[in-house]
C-alpha cells in the first residue's frame, strides 16, 4: 500500500457521489508520493528542495516511476515545482493503476452497456487497509483528505503531523492548491469578459 493509492481510495469511499476535482487530487497524490518517498528514505529535504536519497527500493510501481522522475542534480527541484511537474494528469494515472489491478472496476448499466460506465471499488485487501488507515484518523492521510476537500477541516485537538519534512509538503500543497483555484478564478473572469464582447455589453 502507498499514501497516494489510499488516498485515492479513501476519495472514492467516502465522497463517491462528489468527486474530488482532478486537477486538485493530482497535486495531492503528487504531494503523497514525496511523504512516501521521504518515509522510504528515497529523497530528504533540505528546505523545500527535494534532495535525492538513497533509500530503500519501493515496490509500487508509481512510486518507483515518481522516484526515476527526481531531479538529481544541484539545486535540485523544489516541493512546489514537483506537485505542479510530477502532479499533471497524475489522478488518472493512478486511477489507471487501481482499475489495472482490481481495485476498481468500471459498473455498466443495462440501459448503455457499451460505455464505460461508473468506476466502483472491490472488496480488495487495498480498500480494507486504506479504511482502517482513514478509520484510525492516521494524520498524514487526513491532512492529504482535508487539504482536497474530502473531511472538513480539522478540530484543534485533531493528531498533527509529527514529521517536519512532511508539514513543509503539506505546506507546499495547500499552496499549490489556493494557486490553482486562483488561475481557475482568473480564466472564468476572462471567459466572462470575452463572452461579453461578443454579445455586445
Amino acid at each position: 500500500m502507498s499514501t497516494p493509492r489510499d488516498l485515492l481510495i479513501t476519495a472514492l469511499e467516502v465522497a463517491p457521489g462528489h468527486p474530488v476535482d482532478r486537477g486538485e487530487m493530482s497535486l495531492a497524490l503528487a504531494g503523497a508520493e514525496v511523504v512516501d518517498l521521504l518515509a522510504a528514505g528515497v529523497v530528504t529535504l533540505d528546505d523545500d528542495r527535494i534532495v535525492p536519497g538513497f533509500g530503500a527500493a519501493v515496490t509500487d510501481r508509481l512510486l518507483d516511476q515518481a522516484a526515476a522522475a527526481l531531479v538529481r542534480e544541484a539545486p535540485y527541484e523544489t516541493v512546489s515545482d514537483w506537485l505542479w511537474r510530477r502532479g499533471r494528469e497524475l489522478a488518472p494515472a493512478h486511477l489507471a493503476a487501481l482499475e489495472a489491478e482490481g481495485v476498481l472496476t468500471r459498473q455498466r448499466s443495462h440501459w448503455k452497456p457499451f460505455q464505460g460506465g461508473r468506476r466502483v471499488l472491490t472488496d480488495s485487501l487495498d480498500r480494507r487497509l486504506a479504511k482502517e488507515r482513514w478509520e484510525s484518523d492516521e494524520p498524514v492521510l487526513v491532512a492529504l483528505a482535508t487539504a482536497v476537500g474530502i473531511r472538513e477541516q480539522e478540530t484543534e485537538d485533531a493528531p498533527g503531523v509529527p514529521d517536519e519534512a512532511v508539514e513543509t509538503v503539506l505546506a507546499a500543497l495547500n499552496d499549490a492548491l489556493i494557486e490553482l483555484e486562483g488561475v481557475r478564478q482568473r480564466r472564468a473572469i476572462e471567459q466572462a469578459a470575452f463572452d461579453n464582447i461578443w454579445r455586445g455589453q
